[in-house]
């Protein structure tokens, strides 16, 4: 008897700590997010004066389109943790879906920098490989499991 009323105790104070601390999580986030939208104004602005110089518009598109890429990237986090506030269990597509994001946006810091064809190859298979474990995710995942037993 006393050892199920600590397992219960204990349960909720695990729970309600997850709680407390995902919610400052979903707080620094928010600020993530509000940072890098001034960030990509800020990159807009300063590249904005000289925009049609030789060159400038490349860097300027480069560098928006980096930032706006990892915006995304920090969306697709708060995605994650708002879906197990409302679920109670982390989405393995959620997690897949931040890691092509930023996996992405990488390959795009590619295109600005000398890379070895190597790690370019080995960027397109790390692409392809989630790519391959989302749709199994989504192919076997429990709730569409749930709903074919029912037929």
């Amino acid at each position: 008897m006393q050892k199920d009323v600590i397992k219960d105790v204990s349960g909720v104070f695990f729970e309600a700590i997850c709680r407390v601390l995902l919610s400052l999580l979903l707080c620094v986030l928010l600020a993530g997010m509000a940072f890098g939208v001034l960030q990509a104004v800020s990159d807009l602005a300063i590249y904005g004066k000289d925009l049609f110089r030789g060159g400038i518009l490349h860097s300027a598109l480069k560098e928006v389109m980096i930032d706006v890429l990892m915006v995304l990237a920090v969306v697709e986090l708060f995605r994650t943790v708002k879906a197990y506030f409302s679920e109670g269990r982390v989405k393995v597509t959620y997690i897949i879906d931040t890691v092509l994001v930023v996996v992405i946006t990488e390959i795009m810091g590619f295109w600005y920098r000398e890379v070895e064809p190597e790690r370019i190859g080995l960027a397109i298979a790390l692409v392809v490989a989630l790519m391959f474990v989302r749709i199994m995710a989504i192919r076997f995942s429990p709730k569409r499991r749930e709903m074919l037993e029912g037929l």
